[in-house]
């Protein structure tokens, strides 16, 4: 079975070194945009980052390629709504786990990303399920289906031949971890960027956990949108946690 396009059989073949070029291809201008956009307030061009990565799967893997990445649909569509559920049930942990650590100081990943968002103070409770809805729905489409397709998807394919299904996990959610240092560890405040080595390091290791959380999701459902769906729930939970706990 060949799983790249012909095109790209010109200058790759479906291994870890393809993996790293895809990792790289994506994950750096991610880092940089993320960085600028948490500087600016402005998140247009991360979330094109994001929507291209949707299409990473079309663009490089033939249709063999593609279902091997498991981009199909789920044995049992419950298993999606459990996905979910999961998903949300690993965020209230790990916000349990950083509030009880850091408070609400910028210490704090979700802090620090709430702050980022500029909730207005004096919302009404309407008003503010109304911006609640319009932060909470990007998060779970943009980045749940572009890091989906690209992480658990199309790098994960490229490292199972070498390490296989277990170790390639490990090594698409390092990556995976790793480029959320830009969300969080890195932090902009006061017109300054800071360095956080314990939050950071913290944080780090909590998107890895949540990675395997999707991965898991993924074999669940015999389908990547397990991942996506878990990787929703997260989301939409983050979003709630933020507007309505902090």
């Amino acid at each position: 079975m060949e799983a790249l396009r012909k095109f790209w059989q010109r200058y790759f073949t479906y291994n870890w070194k393809f993996g790293v070029f895809l990792i790289l291809l994506f994950g750096i201008p991610r880092f940089i945009l993320i960085l600028q956009a948490n500087m600016s307030g402005k998140y247009n061009f991360a979330f094109i980052v994001f929507f291209l990565m949707w299409f990473a799967p079309l663009v490089f893997l033939t249709k063999q390629g593609r279902k091997a990445m498991l981009l199909k649909r789920p044995n049992q569509y419950i298993r999606l709504l459990y996905s979910f559920v999961v998903g949300g049930a690993a965020c209230i942990v790990i916000f349990a786990f950083f509030s009880l650590l850091f408070g609400h100081s910028l210490s704090n990943a979700f802090a620090y990303i709430g702050r980022l968002g500029a909730i207005p103070a004096d919302l009404s409770a309407s008003d503010k399920w109304i911006y609640f809805l319009i932060a909470a729905t990007p998060s779970m489409f943009f980045s749940p289906i572009g890091e989906e397709f690209l992480y658990r998807g199309v790098v994960h394919g490229s490292f199972v031949g070498r390490f296989g299904e277990l170790r390639a996990s490990y090594l698409d959610g390092l990556a995976f971890a790793l480029t959320h240092l830009a969300h969080f560890g890195i932090i902009y405040n006061l017109g300054s960027w800071h360095f956080l080595p314990l939050p950071a390091l913290l944080w780090v290791l909590s998107m890895f956990a949540v990675s395997q959380v999707f991965f898991r999701c993924k074999l669940m459902c015999d389908s990547i949108w397990g991942a996506v769906f878990s990787h929703a729930g997260f989301n939409f939970v983050m979003m709630y946690l933020i507007f309505y706990w902090l």
